[in-house]
């Protein structure tokens, strides 16, 4: 049935462009993992011009898929759930922004925004890490990437899709103005019914928050650059690597840092909060990566003048990575939703993200406690 009014093009553009950055993400993990492996260096070339371009292609899918929402939103496409729940007519432009990352498929956009740009800076810069730091980069696209899939694989949800209708998320179902006596279903013309959305939350109606969550997700997005570093230098056994880390560990602690403080003055011109121990818990928790990072970066500093406290290096980049996925559960999963004004509650996505921390710290801890490794003296 077609249903009058409808614009169904920007959801189904943004849908096509999430699926082909799942799949050219995952593309592009290989190829650097090849490019790392191979021992010519034609066919290391080879393998680094297919990542390169799987990458660009990933790239432009990210920026479509944000441009798409951003285009329904400021728009008032109000047939899509995502408008409908985020935002209304009354909005000041500049709110919209705010909007696009108040719903947390739009936060895990900025966040895989900021790693296409990280990702770019790394090509460009790390030269024979480029591969090795790129598989971790590559693959974190990828696991971003099915947050905000949407799919379902038998009873198993993978995802949450930013551009469902609101018709198809059952919204309107107990609405008898939305239906058609007739046929049962909705009215070809429902739309003329649905005015307005619900509004951007009147906390988040303040400049802080169109500045502070992008700070902050940049912030979150590049812990992961040191955390490549760390896991390129035990699969390649190869400590050289903490001559390149200090700059973006200097970098991500500088960043993360300001976007706390950011955070710390909207909540204090926001919410009222007493002081800073009376933070919620995701603002706490925010911090303890941060206090991480900058040891790591302390250490890092030791090892490259006197060689000593490598291993300590190796641990606080790895942990500072995982605490920020750790806090991201936190955030995402709901267990906060009683105490935490951060909580995104209601997603289904606790599997997927406690897989999400699995993944990323299994692996290198256990190649620094149990791989008997050169680089580890």
């Amino acid at each position: 049935m077609t249903y009058t009014g409808e614009h169904l093009l920007p959801g189904q553009l943004g849908h096509i462009a999430t699926v082909v950055s799942l799949i050219v993400s995952l593309m592009a993990t290989i190829a650097f993992y090849k490019a790392n492996k191979a021992l010519l260096p034609e066919e290391k070339k080879s393998w680094l011009r297919m990542a390169r371009t799987a990458f660009l292609i990933e790239t432009i899918a990210v920026i479509t898929t944000i441009s798409c929402i951003y285009y329904i939103l400021s728009h008032n496409l109000f047939e899509y759930f995502y408008a409908w729940e985020h935002s209304d007519k009354t909005l000041q432009p500049e709110y919209i922004f705010s909007c696009l990352w108040e719903g947390q498929e739009g936060s895990f956009l900025l966040w895989t925004f900021w790693h296409c740009l990280l990702g770019w800076i790394l090509i460009w810069r790390a030269k024979k890490w480029e591969a090795p730091v790129m598989i971790v980069v590559s693959f974190a696209q990828f696991c971003l990437a099915t947050m905000i899939l949407g799919l379902y694989i038998f009873h198993l949800k993978i995802g949450s899709d930013p551009f469902l209708l609101m018709r198809q998320k059952g919204i309107l179902d107990n609405a008898p103005i939305f239906l058609d006596k007739t046929t049962g279903g909705f009215r070809k013309d429902y739309l003329q019914f649905l005015h307005d959305g619900q509004g951007l939350n009147a906390t988040l109606q303040n400049y802080w928050m169109v500045i502070h969550p992008p700070i902050l997700f940049l912030g979150f997005a590049s812990t992961i650059v040191p955390f490549a570093y760390a896991f390129a230098g035990l699969i390649n056994k190869d400590n050289t690597w903490t001559k390149y880390s200090v700059a973006w560990a200097a970098f991500s602690g500088g960043v993360l840092g300001l976007g706390i403080m950011m955070g710390a003055a909207w909540a204090y011109e926001s919410l009222n909060f007493g002081g800073y121990w009376a933070w919620d818990p995701v603002e706490n928790a925010s911090l303890v990566p941060w206090l991480v990072m900058v040891a790591g970066l302390h250490t890092n500093l030791i090892f490259n003048h006197s060689k000593y406290s490598l291993k300590i290096t190796y641990i606080f980049y790895i942990l500072s990575f995982c605490l920020v996925l750790y806090s991201t559960y936190l955030t995402r999963s709901g267990v906060l939703g009683d105490t935490s004004v951060h909580s995104f509650t209601g997603a289904d996505m606790d599997i997927q993200l406690i897989s999400f921390i699995i993944i990323f710290s299994f692996r290198p801890l256990c190649c620094f406690f149990f791989v008997k490794s050169k680089c580890l003296p």
